[in-house]
C-alpha cells in the first residue's frame, strides 16, 4: 500500500478514535443518561448539544468523509481490517486522559488484531 494511502487510512482512524474520547468526555460531563418519558425532546437536544458530544459527532463526520475518500482508492477488504489500528489509538488515549486500565488481556488482543492486521494488508 503507497505511504499516501496509509496515510489516510490512519487519518481516518486516528478521527474515528479521538471522536470515541471526545464522546465519552460528553457522557462524563451529562452523567448517567436515561431518557425519561416527558421531555423526551429536551433531554435529547440536552445530549446534541453537550459541548464535547456535539464535538465529538461532527469529529465522527469529518472521519466519516476521510472514510469515503479512503474506499474510492483501497478495496474494502484491505482498508476495512485497517479500522482495527484504532483499537490499539483508543486504548492508549483511553488510558492517558481517563485512567483507563491497560490490562494483559486487553494487550494481548489489540496485539493479535494488528497481527491479523498485518497479514490482510499484505
Amino acid at each position: 500500500m503507497p505511504l499516501n494511502q496509509f496515510i489516510l487510512v490512519l487519518s481516518a482512524v486516528i478521527l474515528n478514535s479521538i471522536a470515541q474520547l471526545v464522546l465519552k468526555a460528553g457522557t462524563n460531563a451529562l452523567g448517567i443518561l436515561l431518557l425519561p418519558n416527558k421531555n423526551i425532546v429536551y433531554s435529547i437536544f440536552r445530549i446534541l448539544f453537550q459541548p464535547y458530544v456535539f464535538t465529538g459527532l461532527v469529529l465522527y463526520v469529518v472521519s466519516f468523509g476521510v472514510w469515503i475518500f479512503v474506499l474510492s482508492k483501497l478495496e474494502v477488504s484491505v482498508a476495512y481490517p485497517l479500522l482495527s489500528i484504532g483499537y490499539l489509538f483508543s486504548l492508549i488515549l483511553a488510558w492517558f486522559f481517563f485512567g483507563e486500565a491497560i490490562t494483559f488481556n486487553k494487550s494481548l488482543g489489540i496485539l493479535f488484531l494488528m497481527i491479523g492486521t498485518f497479514f490482510i494488508t499484505r
